[in-house]
């Protein structure tokens, strides 16, 4: 809670406790300066109660009813009886629960002053919350971000949803259609393929996961239409109405014919959008683009004192993005000169069944960069590796570097191959070669060793893999 009525004058004032602005604030307060943490819900914001961790709990319970429903092929005799979505949101909120509680005490156990309402940028150095005003030698903007829409399309709630009230929902959807095959669409028709619902995934852009390499959305997609979800991909949405039982959803093909699509939920996945109107940035000075904040590599607004991190900031909308910037403007303002953050190094995960994850250039950007004669790639293949095999799961590392140079991009497909980005981002952001890699050692038998076969094949000494 905030401190007396005079207490109104700090060192950094940060207007939201999502990832980023808390971040900022537990830094900022452990480098000795006066912090106060404005937000008008909870601490955590999206990420913590409607984003990365309730969504990951969900594809949890997936994995685990695949795990039944796929017993006997491991020699285990058990039964899929079905989903307690009861139960399955006991657990998710448990999780939830447990880690705001974490928060809530690591907060104020550093001295930080949360006030809580709504917060407005009144002044260069002023925030005002409910008609109190409070001013700080430096203002990080932390608003975070909320799920769009399209032009036209209604979310109700109820039949048409956003991924914040899907996370709420309290039965299995007999049928779903997910607009929209990025990260959250993907995952969540991943979940409710598991779950046993009829899902489709309705994409625009030629592929799902656009952004990430094209070998891994082949990949992706090979294996979602093997699980019985039904991909359309180069299909725009055009319409919905209700029906009887749901929706009925009409799309424009390719091949520039109408269908319509039935079914009983309409997931609108098309991402997220920042939350910047009405708080007084633009009134304040403070450039905008599209209602994104824009920065400088050093997270400075326009505005001399004014700060920015996290989704409002044009890039990645990813919580440890957030967490990096947060913890580099504390730095920043406390005077340690930090080096700026290198958005490619930053690495990327879809939690799908299977896992999607890479970091640095994918090969197309890689090839535009430095040109097609100065870019080698390699694909090493998980049939090569014994876990992945225990597992039953398929999928590959692939590796992009110069030739005689670094790694500059990686990129893996298959179940938990997001446990293995941790070294991947290490190998990206060190520029290591592929000779740097392959004489370490990688325990037998891991999906990690993948990596380490992978760059031993780079380098010219392939073992479980063809030369």
């Amino acid at each position: 809670m905030a401190g007396p009525a005079h207490d109104t004058d700090f060192d950094v004032l940060i207007l939201g406790a999502g990832s980023g602005g808390y971040a900022c604030a537990l830094r900022a307060a452990q480098l000795g300066l006066r912090v106060a943490l404005v937000e008008k819900d909870r601490l955590g914001g999206t990420c913590l109660h409607v984003g990365c961790i309730p969504t990951k709990a969900l594809l949890h319970a997936a994995e685990v009813a695949d795990a039944a429903r796929e017993s006997e092929r491991f020699g285990v005799l058990a039964s899929f009886e079905g989903i307690d979505m009861a139960g399955v949101n006991s657990y998710k909120d448990g999780v939830v629960a447990r880690l705001f509680k974490g928060l809530t005490g690591l907060v104020g156990s550093r001295g930080v002053t949360v006030i809580e309402g709504e917060g407005r940028l009144t002044g260069p150095h002023e925030v005002t919350v409910d008609g109190t005003a409070h001013t700080a030698r430096h203002v990080v903007l932390a608003s975070g971000s909320t799920p769009r829409s399209l032009p036209g399309l209604e979310v109700d709630g109820e039949r048409v949803l956003t991924s914040e009230h899907a996370l709420r929902l309290e039965r299995v959807p007999a049928s779903v259609v997910v607009l929209g095959g990025g990260v959250i669409g993907s995952e969540f028709a991943s979940v409710w393929r598991s779950f046993g619902a009829e899902v489709t995934v309705v994409e625009a852009l030629p592929r799902l996961v656009a952004a990430e390499d094209e070998a891994c959305s082949k990949v992706l997609e090979r294996a979602f239409r093997k699980r019985g979800i039904t991909v359309r991909t180069s299909t725009r949405f055009a319409s919905v109405s209700r029906t009887e039982k749901g929706v009925a959803v009409t799309v424009d093909t390719a091949k520039g014919e109408q269908e319509v699509v039935e079914a009983e939920l309409l997931l609108v996945a098309v991402g997220r959008g920042p939350v910047t109107e009405g708080l007084g940035y633009d009134e304040q000075g403070v450039a905008m683009e599209r209602g994104f904040v824009t920065t400088d590599e050093r997270c400075r607004t326009s505005v001399p004192g004014v700060w920015a991190v996290g989704d409002i900031v044009p890039g990645l909308q990813l919580a440890h993005r957030g967490f990096a910037q947060g913890i580099f403007v504390a730095e920043e303002i406390a005077g340690l000169e930090p080096a700026p953050i290198d958005e490619t190094g930053i690495p990327r995960v879809t939690y799908s069944h299977p896992e999607v994850a890479s970091v640095g250039l994918d090969e197309k950007a890689a090839v535009a960069a430095y040109g097609a004669d100065a870019v080698q790639s390699l694909t090493y293949d998980l049939g090569g590796n014994g876990k992945s095999q225990i597992l039953q799961t398929q999928g590959f590392v692939k590796l992009v570097r110069r030739v005689d140079g670094p790694v500059v991009g990686v990129h893996l497909v298959g179940d938990r191959v997001g446990e293995l980005i941790g070294e991947a981002q290490l190998i990206y952001n060190w520029e290591g070669h592929a000779e740097d890699v392959a004489p370490l050692l990688h325990a037998h038998p891991t999906q990690n060793e993948a990596l380490g076969e992978a760059h031993m094949a780079l380098a010219g000494k392939p073992l479980h893999a063809h030369s």
